[in-house]
């Protein structure tokens, strides 16, 4: 975390342009309604350009067209949000770890856990597992037999990592969440569930971040796998033989059935759920709570359900949706007398 920095270094650092004083010390970051002098704050969202009239920030990141008429100190730049993104992290009041292995951690005779990397109390390493340098592992996490973490990844307190789980470079996961656990891989005999061995693993790419109580099952022959730059929020199941690509994002409690392949630059908002073996091609968005049933094989947006109304209203709608199949058949019904009709007076005629 940086204690301070100045307004002008923060402008080189992302390339803006410095309206203002270069000299004036930032402090922090906060919203243009709660910012105070010694913060700086940002406009990427229209509807709150009116709070610009009233911030105490001591500089506010905006495009430029959006300068106009705001007289304090700025930064201007082409995509305010971004920026503020970037500068973030100089003011990210996370503990850093120091390297090492604390006294309580479990870690077995034929693991190799780097001397750069940091591994915190009560976390347990087994069998042939690899830590690579700069690695953060939490309190009580778990990583299981021959499982790996690249260089630069953090785990936070309480994650497991069932064996064989491959994590690629700069992977971030939160607390709670759990890769590797068996797939729900069932067969039927007369009425009796017999399970299946799930023998695949899971495989994360590099730049990962997955939230709090996701999980991600392992494969049942072929590893699961998550593409470079995936960011998957809290509470998402990923089921076994999953394939997510690169740089595709989730927002919480997602829903992906085994098999399904989703494809690069995805986005699916929360709630949404994918039946299995399905496609979805690159480019997708995917509104909340829709319920993907088949394949899409065309970038776009695509929503189901239907949107919030009063209940009285709601109850009325569900009640003509039941009657749809009723209405359909009377329509056909109709078509044809207007057909039979229409070509028994055309006949006439032409006699």
């Amino acid at each position: 975390m940086t204690a301070t920095i100045q307004l002008g270094q923060l402008a080189e650092f992302l390339g803006a342009t410095l309206r203002g004083s270069a000299e004036k010390e930032i402090t922090g970051l906060a919203t243009l309604q709660e910012a105070g002098p010694g913060q700086v704050s940002f406009l990427a969202n229209p509807q709150y350009r009116k709070f610009l009239a009233t911030t105490h920030a001591a500089a506010v990141l905006l495009k430029p067209a959006d300068a106009e008429g705001y007289a304090g100190d700025a930064l201007l730049i082409a995509d305010p949000y971004l920026a503020y993104a970037r500068i973030s992290h100089l003011f990210d009041p996370k503990p850093k770890a120091a390297a090492g292995i604390h006294p309580t951690a479990v870690v077995a005779e034929d693991a190799f856990v780097d001397a750069a990397a940091s591994v915190g109390a009560y976390a347990v390493i087994e069998s042939g597992a690899r830590i690579a340098a700069g690695v953060t592992i939490g309190a009580h996490c778990f990583i299981g037999a021959r499982s790996t973490i690249g260089e630069g990844g953090w785990l936070a307190p309480r994650v497991t990592l069932y064996h064989d789980v491959r994590i690629g470079q700069r992977v971030v996961i939160q607390s709670g969440a759990v890769l590797g656990g068996e797939g729900f891989g069932f067969a039927n005999e007369k009425g009796v569930w017999q399970k299946i061995a799930q023998i695949g693993g899971v495989t994360i790419g590099d730049d990962v971040e997955i939230g709090v109580n996701t999980a991600i099952d392992r494969g049942a022959m072929d590893d699961t796998r998550i593409g470079n730059g995936v960011k998957l929020d809290n509470q998402i199941q990923i089921a076994h033989n999953v394939q997510v690509g690169d740089h595709t994002a989730m927002a919480a409690c997602v829903g992906i059935s085994g098999s399904a392949k989703i494809g690069k630059h995805c986005m699916l908002a929360g709630g949404v759920g994918l039946v299995g073996h399905i496609e979805i091609c690159d480019g997708v968005f995917i509104t909340g709570m829709t319920m993907v049933t088949r394949s899409i094989t065309e970038p776009g947006s695509y929503s189901s359900g239907t949107a919030m109304q009063p209940a009285a209203e709601w109850r009325k709608s569900a009640a003509r949706i039941r009657q749809l199949d009723d209405m359909a058949r009377r329509l056909q019904q109709l078509e044809k007398i207007v057909e039979a009709v229409t070509s028994g007076g055309k006949a006439s005629s032409d006699g």
